[in-house]
């Protein structure tokens, strides 16, 4: 699959994963209703609501989830005679990708760690901490931009911010049910909704499952993303090992990155949370933000 083929990929799961989490925004909260006590033209009201709202988080996502991430994550602009070694290396590897410059950020954290966002390659912004810039050198820090802007020209940048948000509506609107449940909600009209048990029953599954199975497709892509923004950036700098190298220098530095969260745990190019969210057993690997370093560095070593 060419850079091209991967952008057009892209962009269609982009819009795909938005239709199909509208989707099932509008059948979570259909069943849930219908759990409630409403019926019919209630129920379809209410999930026509959902559509609705699903709509303008899609949109407020789409427009501002660059400065809503820079925001949380305590990022400042910074302009070229701040940095001009910094600069000028984005700006070569810019050119060299065939991608605008992107907005330079710096997060005052001593942790090493960087990530990208941004809707397409002309609104793009790359985040780097204070630690990075300290602990990385030139070659280093040339791998780590490459793999950035290769999340930005790949439009990684959109299709997770996307899925964020949305993954982020599904939790919501199951802890809404979960909490009309508990106060008494679900008591209503009981006479009438005798026989929908069922109904209940799976509504209070799905309000368990829903957010459970929705991070867990936004992990795997996570983990995707990841794996492609290496061998991307690679082909940028023609030089893994600045890579391999940067990625095994982040991970050995045991400092968790303070202004980090799980909204934003994935975009960092290592896992800025390290030891602290550790799972053990078969299912390791399903609740992994990103790939394992050493997969990851196996994959690079393997270019040469």
């Amino acid at each position: 699959m060419t850079a091209y083929t991967q952008v057009s990929a892209n962009r269609f799961k982009t819009w795909l994963i938005m239709f199909g989490f509208a989707l099932f925004l509008t059948f979570v909260v259909y069943i849930f209703t219908n759990a409630l006590g409403f019926q019919g033209p209630s129920a379809l009201g209410f999930s026509g609501v959902a559509l609705i709202i699903a709509g303008i988080m899609n949109f407020i996502a789409y427009y501002s989830s660059d400065k809503m991430v820079m925001a949380i994550s305590g990022a400042k602009q910074i302009q070229k005679k701040q940095n001009l070694e910094l600069f000028r290396i984005i700006e070569n590897l810019s050119i060299a990708s065939g991608l605008p410059m992107p907005k330079v950020y710096v997060i005052d954290d001593t942790a090493p760690n960087a990530f990208a966002t941004g809707r397409d390659p002309e609104h793009a912004s790359i985040a780097f901490t204070t630690g990075i810039l300290q602990k990385l050198n030139k070659l280093e820090l040339e791998g780590v931009t490459a793999h950035e802007l290769s999340h930005v020209g790949n439009y990684d940048t959109r299709l997770m911010t996307v899925v964020s948000i949305l993954v982020g509506s599904v939790a919501l609107i199951a802890d809404w049910f979960l909490r009309m449940m508990w106060w008494g909600g679900g008591s209503r009209d009981d006479n009438d909704r005798g026989g929908n048990a069922l109904v209940m029953a799976i509504a209070l599954v799905l309000a368990i499952l829903a957010p459970i199975i929705a991070m867990l497709i936004q992990l795997a892509i996570s983990r995707k993303r990841e794996f492609l923004a290496d061998a991307s950036g690679t082909l940028i700098t023609r030089n893994p090992d600045s890579l391999a190298d940067a990625l095994l220098k982040i991970s050995k530095d045991r400092e968790p990155l303070e202004v980090a969260n799980k909204a934003t745990a994935h975009l960092y190019i290592v896992n800025p949370f390290k030891d602290r969210q550790k799972v053990i057993g078969m299912f390791a690997g399903l609740f992994n933000t990103h790939p394992p370093i050493v997969e990851r560095v196996k994959a690079l070593k393997g270019m040469q």
